[in-house]
This record gives structure tokens, C-alpha cells and sequence, in this order.
């Protein structure tokens, strides 16, 4: 079931972004929409290879990889915001020397993290909770990663750090501690906030940016809300029922159709229905498997490996929709396996494999069982 809902959602990406890339196309390849197709079909294509070969990998491996995988997260995210590609005051992207291919380190940032914090969480099972170990052994590399992430993203930092509250919540870390958490890191965040703007530091670049779309969330500055407002007349182009592929006119005037308003594209040529309901049913499909997956796997780490990674996922789409549809302010985050990206996909692809391999590993347990046959007593 997850393998076909990971190919459904490929296909409808590799629709969406051929029809609503031809404005992109039109500026950087003089009206050649192949290119771009054809990159992103092969990015997809690469991608399901990952999915593969990593649910062929036993879980628990994971659990001893994230181990050295944390830290080299912790350094590549210093070295993009040192280093790394800025493009609206946001350092989010390094390149690969060797391929030339740009990615965004956080992307593999956030499957690393969930790993890890399941493999810590799986190891203090039966054992009780101090606050000394909520605070080295979960508080700091929660605080470490998300803060490293926090300057050029603080939509995926906020994302992140509810997720893995979400987390601690399910592996039964004591809600006392959880909210010790919640307040050790608001209150470092307004501090941080406060000695930004007090002092003139550049720690926070994009402090203004994020005022900004939250103060004119929701406000009658259509200037100001450009991307959504233009969302939501595509919404209401595409009706209830399907106009079909290729028939969005939305990809002439909607910022990003192929990327982070490809929601608001796909309704726009499916309807609400099938397009809307439709995606949303995808990954809720997904999110479901996951949770029975959950639920069968006798290990604390793989279940929370398998929920934790799958509602990655699923919260990305449902903020990235809410978006489109004017419930929360913009936030830039993509649609999972539907918009057009470069290496998100592989790490979207990663985290499903592993919630595959999580699936496996219980199957051939199962298989296991009922292939084995009780000793018959000899008199």
C-alpha cells in the first residue's frame, strides 16, 4: 500500500510539474518544458531507487547510523549557514562538488533527528526519566539541530521541534519534562529575538520576513498576500470536478505553480474532489500504514521510527495545503513527492524506505513464526 501511494504521487507530480512549469521554462530554457521533465523524472526515478535499497536494509541499522550521521548533520548545517547558497537571505543550500547537485541540508537534517531521537527514546524504555536525561540525551540535540536550522528556516525549525515533541510524547517521556522543553525553548527563542534586533547581530536574517507574514496573515493587502490570493483564485478556477490535464491557465500568473502552489495547480486541473480530497486521502493513506506498521512492530524504535518518519511527511503536506487555502501564513514548505525539488525528493524517498524496512523486518519475523514447527515429543 505504501509503494503504491509513493507511485501514485510520483505520477501526479511528474503531471503537475510538466504542466505547470512552461512560465519557468519559458525564462531559463527558452520554452523547452523537456528539461525540466526530464530532471525531475529522474530525480523521482533515482528516488524510488533509494526507497528500495533502503527498506532492503534491516532498521535496526539505522539506529546505529544515526548515531555518527548526527553529527555530520550538526557540521554540514553550520557550513551551509557559513558557506551555503543565499538566496533571500536565507543560507539553505550546498552544493555536492563532485555532481554539482545542490541540496537542502535540512531535509536530511530532519529523517537524521527522528531517527536518532527513537533510537535514544528506545533505549530508555523501561527505564525512568530524569531530567538530566531529557535534557543532554534529548534537549540538546533537538536544540542543536533546530537551531542551526532556525536562521534561514524557522518554518522547518518550528516544524521540526513539534515534531519531536510529538515524538517524545508517543515514547512516553514524562509531559512535565515536555513542557520544561517547550519553555526552555520559547524562552530562548524570544531571548534570541530580543538580543537580535537589541544588539544589530545578523544571527537572525530574516527576522523582518517573518513578521511580516505573520502580520499580514489573514489582512486585506492583497500586495502583501500575493501568493496566496493568487492560490485561491486558482482554487476557485478548478470547481468540484476535473477540467483535465494541461487545461490550468494559473501557470502563467501563480508564483511557484510547480513547487510550493502546486496544491492550488492540481485543483485547479483535477477539482477539489479528486485533486484536493484526493492528495489529502493519499497521505493520509500513508500516514495510516504507518501507524498499523507502528503497531505490529514489537521494537520501541521501530515503531516510533515508522510514526515519527510518516508524520514528517504528512504535517509537511497538510501545512503546505493549509497554506494554499489560507489557514496559516506562508511558509515555503513543499509538497512531499508532488513539488518539483532536487534532492527533497531523494530524502522524502529515504525516510518512506525506511518506514518499509520497518514493515519488512516485521513480515519476515512473521514469516519466520509460521514457517518454524513445534518438536513432537518423543515417548
Amino acid at each position: 500500500m505504501i509503494w503504491m501511494t509513493a507511485m501514485i504521487l510520483a505520477v501526479i507530480s511528474l503531471l503537475a510539474v510538466y504542466s505547470s512549469i512552461s512560465s519557468l521554462a519559458f525564462k531559463r530554457e527558452g520554452g523547452s518544458t523537456l528539461h525540466f521533465l526530464m530532471k525531475h523524472g529522474i530525480m523521482l526515478v533515482t528516488g524510488g531507487v533509494i526507497m528500495y535499497y533502503a527498506s532492503m536494509l534491516k532498521y535496526s541499522m539505522y539506529s546505529r547510523l544515526s548515531q555518527l550521521a548526527i553529527s555530520i548533520v550538526a557540521g554540514l548545517l553550520l557550513l551551509t549557514l557559513l558557506l551555503g547558497s543565499n538566496i533571500n537571505d536565507a543560507s539553505r543550500w550546498i552544493t555536492i562538488p563532485i555532481i554539482n547537485q545542490s541540496f537542502q541540508t535540512s531535509d536530511l537534517a530532519k529523517v537524521v533527528l527522528i531517527v536518532y531521537l527513537a533510537r535514544v527514546i528506545g533505549k530508555q524504555q523501561d527505564k525512568e526519566w530524569t531530567f538530566r536525561d531529557v535534557l543532554v540525551n534529548l534537549m540538546v540535540p533537538v536544540g542543536v539541530i533546530c537551531g542551526l536550522i532556525l536562521p534561514a528556516n524557522f518554518s522547518t525549525a518550528a516544524l521540526l521541534f513539534l515534531l519531536c515533541m510529538i515524538i517524545m510524547f508517543i515514547g512516553e517521556v514524562p509531559i512535565k519534562w515536555l513542557l520544561a522543553i517547550v519553555g526552555l525553548a520559547v524562552g530562548s527563542f524570544v531571548l534570541l529575538v530580543m538580543a537580535n534586533e537589541a544588539l544589530e547581530l545578523d544571527v537572525l536574517p530574516r527576522v523582518e520576513t517573518w513578521t511580516n507574514r505573520v502580520s499580514n496573515f489573514g489582512g486585506d493587502d492583497r500586495n502583501a498576500n500575493y501568493q496566496v490570493e493568487h492560490a485561491k483564485i486558482a482554487i476557485a478556477s478548478g470547481g468540484l470536478l476535473p477540467n483535465g490535464p494541461g487545461s490550468g491557465n494559473s501557470r502563467n500568473w501563480l508564483p511557484h505553480p510547480y513547487s510550493d502552489m502546486i496544491y492550488a495547480f492540481i485543483i485547479e486541473e483535477y477539482g477539489s474532489i479528486i485533486g484536493g480530497l484526493g492528495l489529502l486521502l493519499l497521505y493520509l493513506i500513508l500516514l495510516f500504514r504507518a501507524v498499523k506498521i507502528a503497531g505490529r512492530c514489537d521494537k520501541k524504535f521501530g515503531s516510533l521510527v515508522a510514526v515519527g518518519l510518516s508524520l514528517m511527511l504528512v504535517l509537511q503536506a497538510m501545512i503546505n495545503m493549509a497554506v494554499a487555502v489560507d489557514l496559516v501564513p506562508v511558509t515555503g514548505q513543499p509538497l512531499p513527492l508532488v513539488s518539483m525539488g532536487g534532492t527533497s525528493v531523494w530524502f522524502t524517498c529515504l525516510a518512506i524506505g525506511i518506514v518499509l524496512s520497518v514493515s519488512r523486518s516485521i513480515d519476515d519475523i512473521q514469516i519466520i513464526k509460521k514457517d518454524a514447527k513445534p518438536r513432537t515429543a518423543v515417548a
